[in-house]
This record gives structure tokens, sequence and C-alpha cells, in this order.
């Protein structure tokens, strides 16, 4: 007869260290003692094993205390606007799958050790790992269980609890109670963990292959331009990337020698995820991922909500929109430097009197962008790049509102172009702290009685958008060469803030 498991995995009390590597070290034996537990748990319970108590394993914490406002500081982190807490007191936070952050945590842990000086401590904390989050990615033993049996689930493991991962420490409206720590990380474990599987269902793609720069658009067109780009580069053994993966998890390695073509592992899914994921990998993650968000707020807050645990270093929107100008050509570039926020989704968490400022390094890497790839300086260049207002509303249908009140709100605006994604996408990398950046093709005027007929849209489509897509990557080739400490400036970065990037 198979043994119940104890209802704990070995308790491991908080131990202090100095050195970012061996806390580091601490953090993954204690995340793996805990996931086994719950694993060897779970396929226990599926067997039919019952357990003689509720089996229970923790995620690891990292905690830092210290007395003084004052920082040590160092030459590394001079010029960055995290890595440090804003004065004395305990501060925590819950740690998961340090394999996939292990070099995010690293780096925060040196940041910490370097500008504080105090030792880290880092042990086992008291909260709760649902079991759905313990599973592997293709270990779905649950769907072996009839209903009766993933009832009882509830009574024997810890299910994922909304209480524990809400974005309030995000929204700036999380308030500890009297004796409680102040917040590490913008994110608790249970809301990472919550995500990094919501990806995986999203894009059809595994969080692990994500990378540090994001492109996210609003049309098939421009995936179809990356997949080509990504095969192209894929088949060129002195490209910059080593890997491009797409739904599936389908992996193509660059070809390593002339003559021999690129190797693949994995196949296409049967059918496409709702908003399916592109990754064109570099060897340090600072590549470029791609994802098609489809049209409207609703997805484009729902994707950015999810990568933004990932910590990525820059996202930005290509994507098209409507023209309002009617100096204004089909095809012509709008840069956003602010937003009307019409979209609704975020009225909440991020309230509408709080603006969305333009990142002025991510400007300048757009402008930049659309001059490399067009040739064009000077006049010519603006000619075609307008710098302006981008209005996103939620209700595609806009023209047809009786006594035209959205255009007249458009106009007091200044708005020179209207989507239905871009200003979410903005606000929610503000909210995050996850540098924005908008650049929109325009592709109809419908005040003006422009709208996409058919041969029109064909000819327009084969005109931009493989331009378009290209300046996004040129601008994400400047960013990552401008370096790190350029993009993540105190911009986004509010009174209190929480010391991890």
């Amino acid at each position: 007869m198979s043994l119940s498991p104890p209802l704990f995995p070995p308790f491991i009390a908080p131990m202090r260290f100095t050195d970012a590597d061996a806390a580091l070290a601490q953090v993954m034996r204690i995340y793996e003692s805990s996931i086994a537990h719950l694993r060897q748990a779970m396929h226990g319970f599926v067997a039919g094993v019952e357990p003689a108590a509720h089996v229970r394993a923790c995620y690891p914490l990292v905690r830092l205390q210290t007395e003084t406002v004052a920082r040590k500081g160092g030459a590394e982190g001079a010029g960055l606007s995290y890595g440090f807490v804003e004065g004395p007191g305990r501060f925590e936070t819950t740690l998961t799958r340090p394999d996939l952050f292990h070099s995010y945590y690293r780096k925060q842990f040196q940041l910490l050790l370097q500008n504080h000086g105090v030792e880290l401590e880092v042990g086992t904390s008291t909260q709760p790992i649902p079991v759905h989050f313990s599973f592997a990615e293709h270990d779905h033993i649950e769907g072996e269980m009839d209903a009766a049996r993933r009832t009882r689930m509830r009574d024997v493991f810890d299910l994922p609890d909304l209480a524990a991962m809400d974005d309030g420490i995000a929204n700036g409206t999380y308030e500890p109670r009297a004796g409680e720590p102040q917040p590490l990380s913008l994110f608790t474990a249970p809301r990472v963990d919550y995500s990094l599987h919501r990806l995986r269902h999203y894009t059809g793609t595994l969080p692990e292959h994500f990378q540090n720069f994001v492109l996210f658009t609003n049309y098939q067109f421009y995936i179809d331009e990356f997949i080509a780009l990504g095969r192209a580069a894929m088949a060129d053994p002195a490209s910059e990337y080593v890997a491009f993966v797409e739904p599936g998890n389908l992996i193509t390695h660059r070809a390593t020698t002339l003559g021999v073509p690129p190797a693949s592992q994995g196949s296409s899914p049967p059918r496409l995820p709702q908003m399916p994921g592109y990754h064109l990998v570099r060897a340090d993650r600072s590549g470029i991922s791609m994802v098609n968000i489809g049209v409207g707020p609703a997805n484009a807050k729902n994707i950015t909500d999810h990568i933004a645990v990932l910590r990525p270093h820059a996202w930005i929107m290509v994507g098209h929109c409507a023209g309002l100008r009617n100096t204004q050509q089909l095809g012509d570039y709008v840069l956003a430097h602010g937003y009307v926020r019409e979209d609704h989704v975020l009225d909440e968490e991020l309230p509408l009197w709080v603006p969305i400022p333009a990142l002025a390094e991510v400007q300048v890497a757009l402008e930049q962008a659309v001059a490399d790839v067009t040739g064009l300086k000077g006049g010519a260049l603006k000619s075609i790049l307008r710098t302006g207002t981008v209005a996103s509303t939620d209700n595609r249908n806009w023209e047809l509102l009786p006594n035209n009140q959205p255009q007249r709100r458009f106009s007091q605006s200044r708005a020179v172009a209207l989507d239905m994604e871009s200003a979410t996408i903005a606000a929610n990398g503000f909210r995050f702290r996850v540098p924005y950046g908008t650049l929109l093709c325009v592709s109809d005027k419908p005040l003006h009685g422009e709208i996409k007929l058919p041969g029109m849209a064909n000819h327009f489509y084969r005109e931009r958008v493989d331009q378009h897509l290209r300046i996004g990557m040129r601008a994400v080739e400047l960013l990552r060469a401008r370096g790190l400490d350029q993009l993540h400036s105190r911009k986004l970065r509010s009174f209190a803030e929480v010391a991890f990037q």
C-alpha cells in the first residue's frame, strides 16, 4: 500500500546571504523541494491515495531589512531607477520559477546587496503554491480523474486564490497592515505563476521563449512578414538570432554552416491560439517577441497584464490606425506622443486623470528607425511621419454615433490618429513600469471618405507592412544598443517604489 505524503515538505528557515549566487541557489532548493512535494502528492492522489491531511507546499521568500535611508551605491547601478528600497524597514516578496527568472533574480539580488550593504534572507514563506502551478508543461494528470475526484482536490490541495494575486502593488493601492513587511516586487509569486500559465494559453508558446523586447500588432499581415523574416534569419549562419519560435513551440534553430539547412523541433498546433506569439531568440534573451493581439482594448490589456510579469525591457505597438487629419496620406506613419484613453478597460486600475507621457528614449529610437529604414531625413521624413496624439476607443463603429460626439472630442484633444489598442498598451506599460512606444500606419481616413476598398487595401498592405515591421525591429536594435540604463528611467517610478525592476 502506498504511503500518504507528509503535510509539508521539510521547512527551510530563513538564512542570511551576502552573495547573490548563494542566495539564488537557496531559492532554487526551496522551490524545487516544494514543487517535487506537490507533484508527488498529486500523482498519488490521481492514483487513488488518500492523504492523511491537507497537502501544502510554500513559495520561497526573500527578505531585506535596513535601518537607514542611505545607500552605499556603486558605479554599476548608479543610473538605474531600481535595485534599492526607499527607506528603512522590512521588505519581502515571494519568488517562483527560478529556472526561468534566474538572471533576473540574480541581478536584483546583486543590486540590493550593493546598494544597502545588508544581508538578504532567503527561506520558506507562508504563501501556499497552488497545485495547478506545480504541473509540468505537458503534465495534464488532473484530466485522468472523474468529476467527484476533481471536486475533492479542493479539500486536499491549495487551489489558486485570487486574493493573493491582485495588482494592488502595481496600481499603488496596496497598504501593508501594521507589522506587515513592505513589498520588494510588483508581483507576488502566485500572480507571476498565474500569468505564466495564461501566456501559454493565449500565445501558444512557453514563457521561456519570450524575449525582452516585445512588438504588438493588430493585423496578421505583420505576423506573416515576421515569420518570413524569422525563417530567413535562421537560414543565415551569421544571424544574431539563434532560434525562431512559432506557436506550438515549433523551434527552428539557426543554420550553423553554409549549405546546411536550419534544424527544427516541435510541430505547429492544429489551430492558432487567440493571440499567437512568435519569437526571434538571442542567446541573451534580448531578441524580439511579436504578438498578434487582434482587435480591441480588452485583448491589449489582457496580454500586457501577463507579459508584464516577465519584466521586459520595452514593448512597442506597430499596427494600423485611422488618420484623422486631411493632410495625411494612406501609408503615413504616426508616432504617438500622447494618448486619449476611451478604451475603458483600465479605468479602475489607472484613473483617467493619470497622464501617460511619451518616453523620450523610445520616441528617439522610433523616429531614427523610420529614417534608417526609409532612407528619408529632414523635410522628406516629416512628410510621411506625424507626431501627435493617438486616441484609442472601445467602439469600433465610433463613426456611426449621432451628433458627431466622438469627432468633437478627438478634435479637442488634437488627435491625429485613432485605433483600439495603443492607449491601452501604453497605459499598461506605465502601470507596470515597462517602457512603451507606439508607431502606427494610416490605413484609412474615415472622416474624409477614404475607407479601405479591397484593391486599395491589398496594395497598401504590400507597400507598407514589410517596411513598418522593419522599422519596429530597427527601433529595438537601437534601444538595445543604447543600453538598458537609458530605458529604465525614473519616469515610470512612483514615490515609494518597489526595489525589483
